[in-house]
Order: structure tokens, then sequence, then C-alpha cells
């Protein structure tokens, strides 16, 4: 069993920044675990943002590339995702998620098991 907690949502202007937080409690420290940052936003599906998976590759939406940043520590099921130049658009309540292991497609919310409670990103002008 894996319990999934986020932390770091809240307000922010446009062009600010926040940092996201996902902290993995599992049963067996030494199983290492993908981890991905998915968003919904009101009326819309829920979209892939950003992963990790426990070898250290990433991958992003094409939204978020070059603004995002995922990274998650060393040994650890833990990711963090720092967000910059924050749009309107970004606005959405965003989701941890993790899964022993997702293959080729990381951002398919299909692919996780486990699911962290979501953390409310706000993003005004």
């Amino acid at each position: 069993q894996v319990t999934l907690v986020e932390s770091g949502g809240g307000s922010v202007q446009a062009g600010g920044s926040l940092t996201l937080s996902c902290a993995a409690s599992t049963d067996n420290t030494y199983i290492q675990y993908d981890i991905a940052w998915f968003r919904q936003a009101p009326g819309k599906e829920r979209e892939g943002v950003a992963s990790v998976s426990r070898h250290g590759s990433t991958a992003y939406a094409n939204s978020v590339k070059g603004r995002f940043t995922i990274s998650r520590e060393n040994g650890k099921n833990t990711a963090l995702l720092l967000m910059n130049s924050l749009k309107l658009e970004d606005t959405a309540m965003y989701y941890c998620a993790a899964d022993l292991w997702v293959g080729q497609e990381p951002l398919n919310d299909r692919m996780y098991k486990f699911w962290g409670q979501g953390t409310q990103v706000t993003v005004s002008s």
C-alpha cells in the first residue's frame, strides 16, 4: 500500500513561482516508484504535467516545458515540482500519482494505481 501526501499549493500572481511536494509512504522503503503530477481544472479532463521515473528519467507536457521542473530525492519516494512563470491557465487541482512501473506512457493517468488527495494551485492576474 502506498499513501501519497501533496503539499505546497496556494495562490500566486501570474509570472510567479510555486513548488509542490509529493511524499510517498510505503510499507517497504526499499521499493522505488515512478511518480508523476497531474492536474485538473474545472470542466476539463485530467492531464499529465510531469513525471520522474525511479531511475530519474523525466517527462513533461508541452504546455509546461521550460517552465516546470520535476525532481526526486535520491533513494526516496519524494518528488518536487518547481513551477516557474506561472500562467492563468495553470490554475487547477494538482494530484500526485505513483506506481511501480509506468512504461512508455508516464503521463497517462491510467498507468497509475496510487493517488494523492490533491493540492490547489490558483494563478491570478
